[in-house]
């Protein structure tokens, strides 16, 4: 019989090719407003846990990812944005607590803020910018000051696969862009680093077979910044790479009416503590020729 794995937002870019990948081995179990279940209402996601409280993890994707939205409700701990990601996941740690599940809270590289000229290690300290940012890591944080042992933070940045007609990830975009043969404007004074979706997967099917505990950055082996990553899909993709002009952060933050929320200018993250256990993650070159071949 397969083990059975609650999770959250398992219909997301992410989730979705999560149980694609690992259905084979895992039961998900979707808590979700589309199976009936609400992470915000207590008694409702306490009776879903009693039901599967034989479950032996719980993967808790499900977010408010939309930055500029959140920065939008910054302060407002009443927004979607802090509900979900803050009292949402309190909402899922008290619950994994009581059944002592395994918990693995998906956070982000938005934790940082992007000042570092080097790599952003697991033990380097979060100082968010922006509210989607604080918000991810005030759940993390909730995590960390509970006392509980039994939890993964994996911080995930970037991600990007072959096909999802729901979200399309940046890759896609500028994709899309290319097959139209429209201008591709991208920042040239900014980093990032890239995460094929696959290899979060893989990994997060090691930490639920091996119980790892800890924070760990499950993200890509390449940082670039967006320019030259739209050039890589280009190249990848055999399109003209003149159409793809650089743009510059610093103007486009100069040139919003009443200003911009902050942006990480050098937000390059570190594997190297997921690699050191066995797990691998592509460079975005060799990401893109994969998702060439799955297309």
């Amino acid at each position: 019989m397969k083990q059975k794995i609650i999770g959250t937002g398992l219909s997301g870019l992410v989730g979705s090719r999560i149980v694609e990948l690992l259905k084979d081995k895992y039961e998900f179990i979707d808590f979700s407003l589309d199976s009936g279940v609400n992470v915000l209402d207590k008694e409702n996601l306490a009776t879903a846990f009693e039901k599967h409280k034989d479950a032996v993890a719980v993967l808790h994707l499900a977010a408010f990812t939309d930055t500029n939205a959140a920065w939008e409700q910054k302060g407002d701990k009443t927004g979607l944005c802090y509900r979900l990601n803050v009292d949402g996941t309190q909402n899922i740690l008290d619950l994994a607590q009581k059944f002592n599940q395994y918990l693995i809270y998906i956070s982000t590289d938005f934790v940082f803020d992007g000042t570092q000229t080097t790599p952003y290690m697991e033990t380097d300290t979060p100082n968010p910018i922006e509210w989607y940012g604080e918000t991810k890591y005030l759940g993390e944080k909730l995590i960390l000051d509970s006392g509980y042992p039994n939890f993964n933070i994996s911080r995930i940045t970037y991600p990007y696969r072959a096909n999802f007609e729901t979200k399309v990830d940046i890759i896609r975009k500028v994709l899309a862009k290319l097959k139209n043969s429209e201008e591709v404007k991208m920042f040239s004074d900014q980093v990032c680093t890239y995460t094929f979706i696959d290899d979060i997967a893989a990994s997060l099917g090691y930490f639920l077979e091996n119980k790892n505990t800890g924070i760990y950055h499950l993200v890509g082996s390449s940082s670039h910044s967006p320019y030259e990553m739209a050039k890589l899909v280009a190249s990848t993709f055999g399109f003209d790479q003149s159409p793809v002009k650089p743009s510059s952060l610093e103007d486009y933050i100069k040139s919003q009416p009443g200003g911009s929320r902050p942006w990480q200018k050098t937000l390059v993250t570190s594997n190297q503590k997921a690699t050191s256990i066995g797990l691998s993650f592509k460079t975005l070159e060799k990401g893109l020729e994969e998702i060439k071949k799955q297309i």
